[in-house]
């Protein structure tokens, strides 16, 4: 928890102790492979612990072995078992409970396929987990939490400059093309809504990381940016999915499967339907004004009165 006594560096020092903690802790569970959400909960911390270590790399002096690139690797090991245990889940629990019997016979080799390729996820993350690479990172970076070291702008007041630290992410974010696509069902359209969620998942992350030295303004954004990335997650999802079976199939979805079919494309509108209902909101001028100037307005709450000499 931050307050407006803390520098930078001591806040983050805060946030990347949480961060580490968490991956330690879930290390072994995530091995074990017995439940899908521990695998889940090191994503997330390792993606945050990422995003802390990039949108405060002015003020932090780490070693050398230490770095949100060399992070990247373990980072996608844990997203491709992930990813593959969100399709099944979805498959699962969203769409066979409303198949006929004939149509849920069909996706057995869908269901092999899937399974095998979480099997091959599971031994790549293994070896990723158990790597000299990834445990000399953490090794670095826990040496680096018991003795910190920061740059000036690290020993500066928080609350002195949460602006900075959070409109940079956000104004790149609002100029994305993706806001003012029409259609999201083109492979392109498709690539550029998932590059766009990665921005509003960096985005929101970096908000809350400034909680709660920063004030309503960004927790109000938070919890927006948040339905944005449910629904353009739920876009990419089916996208994912729908490829997975095709894949399999010797003829169009639309052909073999028409109740799947009806399924994808009705879960793929109301998600579509929801995105396009929040973008224009998010873009609206007077929305991102009010943005600007709030986040100004909670610095001035947040900063302690200084005597004038």
């Amino acid at each position: 928890m931050a307050s407006t006594a803390d520098t930078t560096g001591q806040h983050v020092h805060t946030l990347l102790a949480a961060h580490s903690k968490r991956l330690v802790k879930l290390h072994p569970q995530v091995l074990e492979d017995r439940d899908p959400e521990p695998l889940h909960q090191m994503r997330v911390a390792m993606r945050r612990l990422r995003t802390c270590l990039i949108q405060f790399a002015p003020a932090l002096d780490l070693p050398a072995g230490v770095s949100a690139q060399r992070l990247a690797r373990s980072g996608r090991r844990l997203g491709l078992a992930r990813d593959l245990d969100v399709l099944r889940e979805r498959l699962d629990t969203r769409l066979l409970p409303r198949l006929s019997d004939a149509e849920t016979r069909q996706l057995k080799p869908v269901f092999k396929r899937l399974k095998r390729e979480r099997r091959d996820a599971q031994h790549e993350l293994r070896s990723e987990l158990h790597s000299g690479r990834y445990l000399k990172l953490l090794q670095a970076l826990q040496g680096w939490l018991r003795d910190p070291s920061f740059t000036p702008l690290g020993e500066q007041p928080l609350s002195d400059w949460l602006p900075e630290w959070q409109w940079p992410w956000l104004g790149t974010l609002l100029l994305h093309p993706a806001w003012w696509l029409t259609d999201g069902t083109g492979a392109e359209e498709q690539e550029l809504l998932h590059e766009l969620r990665k921005g509003i998942k960096g985005a929101r992350y970096r908000l809350e990381n400034l909680q709660p030295a920063s004030g309503d303004t960004a927790l109000s954004w938070v919890e927006r940016l948040k339905r944005a990335q449910e629904l353009l997650g739920d876009l990419h999802d089916l996208a994912v999915l729908r490829d997975a079976i095709e894949q399999q199939l010797p003829q169009t979805l639309a052909t073999q499967m028409p109740e799947l079919h009806a399924l994808l494309v009705e879960q793929q509108g109301s998600s579509w339907s929801g995105w396009r209902a929040l973008a224009p909101h998010l873009l609206d001028p007077g929305e991102r004004r009010q943005l600007l100037l709030g986040l100004l307005q909670d610095q001035a709450n947040s900063s302690p009165q200084r005597a004038t000499v």
